[in-house]
């Protein structure tokens, strides 16, 4: 980094007081549209530049506002008994009363609890969320958790969607923070209840936005999701209301030579908001 660049960044950090640190490097790596193979933002690696910098001297940073979590020195916290549903847990969503739905990625033991179930019962495992992310718990009156839900960021690059919405590249670069990307969902393997999914969905549909606005301090518009063909027909997001927007082009986003074949996924979509577009073309 030479000096003209280091004041450019000490201006700007400066322009932004009452930004989090947090806030400063998400906004500095889609500034500077650092990104990994994947296409997700390296907002830790801006994190670290910026750190280092504060404490030479050169930029200053606002206060921490979160102690770092056990969770960043790579300690996973004991993951307390947690009441499960017997095998064979089914009848009527009716019947099942109260249910609670609960925004858990803030809590180091839930985020715990979220990962060892997915990672030992979801077909994609779960090795943790990066980014931005929210994370979600369902449980009964009874405190038996029936299912679970990671939100984090949006595809890099996909067609399909893209043409749906309608955006440029440069609109893509600078508004794709507010898309969140539902990478896992999983419904508990014992639990057989007719409807559930899509009953879940649609709640979470009502209160992510406002979810994703308390902890990063801006909004999504639009949730996304790719579903593995012929493993599953994406009924529940049908049910849901998602919309089917067009297909994967059946290889990795790290394919750099188009010569990784894997399964072909639908994609779908759900709208938070009807100005969405004009939010995401903005």
């Amino acid at each position: 980094m030479d000096r003209l660049q280091l004041e450019q960044l000490r201006q700007w950090v400066e322009t932004h007081p009452g930004w989090s640190r947090r806030r400063l490097s998400v906004e500095l790596a889609v500034r500077w549209d650092w990104r990994n193979g994947a296409g997700q933002l390296k907002d830790m690696a801006a994190r670290t530049l910026l750190l280092k910098l504060h404490q030479r001297g050169w930029v200053k940073l606002p206060e921490r506002r979160q102690v770092p979590t056990r969770r960043m020195h790579g300690s996973a916290p004991e993951r307390p008994p947690v009441p499960v549903p017997p095998e064979a847990f089914g009848g009527a969503l009716e019947e099942l009363g109260s249910l609670q739905i609960q925004e858990v990625s803030r809590v180091a033991l839930e985020r715990a609890w979220v990962k060892d179930v997915l990672d030992r019962s979801h077909y994609l495992g779960f090795k943790g969320a990066v980014g931005e992310n929210v994370q979600y718990v369902l449980s009964d009156r009874q405190g038996r958790r029936l299912a679970c839900l990671v939100f984090g960021a949006a595809a890099w690059q996909c067609q399909d969607r893209d043409q749906f919405i309608g955006w440029s590249a440069p609109q893509r670069e600078r508004n794709l923070v507010f898309i969140a990307n539902n990478t896992r969902f999983l419904v508990l393997p014992p639990v057989r209840i007719p409807g559930l999914g899509s009953w879940i969905l649609s709640q979470i549909s009502r209160r992510i936005a406002a979810d994703w606005q308390a902890k990063y301090g801006h909004r999504v518009v639009l949730l996304e999701t790719f579903v593995e063909r012929p493993r599953f027909p994406g009924t529940v997001y049908r049910a849901a209301n998602w919309q089917p927007v067009g297909v994967t082009a059946g290889r990795t986003r790290q394919d750099r030579y188009t010569c990784l074949a894997v399964a072909v996924k639908d994609i779908y979509v759900y709208p938070l908001c009807h100005d969405f577009r004009e939010v995401l073309q903005g």
